[in-house]
């Protein structure tokens, strides 16, 4: 079983508005609502490749009711905590001629609660996979990815880690399966601007040494670069399309690696669907559909960087 963990969900109300002018009234186009989180991303691109997972966290309130709601909805199975105050997050995308995010705090996230998150997690067997993806809410501990991780460590599951900085770099010693920076987070680990794909996997194969199995690179639209277990280096380019859409590209990139790498436990595999992945939602107003992803893959496969 896939289990995505998000520590503090979101329902993600976008509006597209003409032209955004301060201190007016603004007036919307066209309004979308989705139900994220950067696990919950993970979770959905995953449903959409056949691959079941679930989704645990934290809701709270009505907006926490939604997002339960939603995510069942789209076929995803959930076992979120439920906190007694508060409510879960609204993050409002503003899309003008430069897109501008308002995101939400979300509720406060108790000892206790933190704690029946443990709990459900020490219930995974050996082979599951654990997706820890995002930021830390303020109120948690800054360590709590390495304290999940130790906790899991001798159980033999697979742990993917989509995070940055110091809470990427300090749970490489539990040997995560996969880590996923993008080059520029990958050069701010080493105080570097990393400008070549010659770089990039040399600083890629510097996160192996610290532990790392297999590291994925997203390169924006130079595409992604993955330095396997093997140490191979895996370099593919992007498909084409009009990029309308910032968020989840990331989730989706893992989501596709994961369910490439379960289908055909092929790396290169992996990474051209998880390309692909993160393409569809790069060209989506919302996260990527399965229709899509299949034919840029298509286009990836046919025509891949070399």
């Amino acid at each position: 079983m896939i289990y995505t963990v998000t520590f503090n969900p979101a329902l993600d109300y976008v509006m597209n508005i003409p032209g955004l002018v301060p201190g007016e009234v603004n007036r919307s186009e066209k309004e979308y609502i989705f139900f994220g989180g950067k696990g919950i991303n993970v979770s959905f691109v995953l449903r959409q490749l056949g691959k079941e997972s679930t989704a645990l966290g934290f809701i709270a309130g009505f907006t926490g009711d939604a997002i339960q709601n939603g995510v069942e909805q789209a076929g995803i199975k959930s076992d979120f905590i439920r906190l007694e105050k508060g409510v879960s997050r609204i993050n409002v995308k503003v899309k003008a001629s430069v897109e501008t995010d308002l995101n939400g705090k979300g509720p406060d996230i108790s000892q206790e609660a933190v704690n029946k998150l443990f709990c459900k997690l020490d219930t995974l067997q050996s082979g599951d996979i654990l997706i820890l993806a995002g930021s830390i809410p303020p109120d948690l501990p800054e360590n709590i990815y390495e304290t999940i991780l130790a906790r899991l460590s001798e159980k033999n599951i697979q742990f993917v880690v989509d995070a940055t900085g110091d809470l990427l770099k300090n749970v490489l010693v539990y040997k995560p399966f996969l880590i996923k920076p993008n080059h520029h987070e990958l050069g701010e680990i080493f105080g570097k601007t990393l400008t070549s794909t010659d770089e990039i996997a040399y600083y890629a194969k510097q996160m192996q040494t610290l532990g790392a199995r297999n590291v994925l690179v997203s390169m924006a639209a130079n595409g992604a670069l993955l330095v396997d277990e093997t140490g191979e280096v895996h370099i593919i380019g992007t498909a084409k399309g009009k990029a309308v859409n910032s968020v989840g590209a990331g989730d989706s990139m893992v989501a596709g690696f994961v369910a490439g790498w379960l289908d055909k436990h092929d790396y290169a595999y992996a990474l051209a669907l998880g390309s692909a992945a993160g393409s569809a939602t790069a060209f989506s107003e919302g996260l990527a559909k399965k229709p899509l992803i299949d034919k840029l893959l298509k286009e990836i496969q046919t025509n891949p960087l070399k």
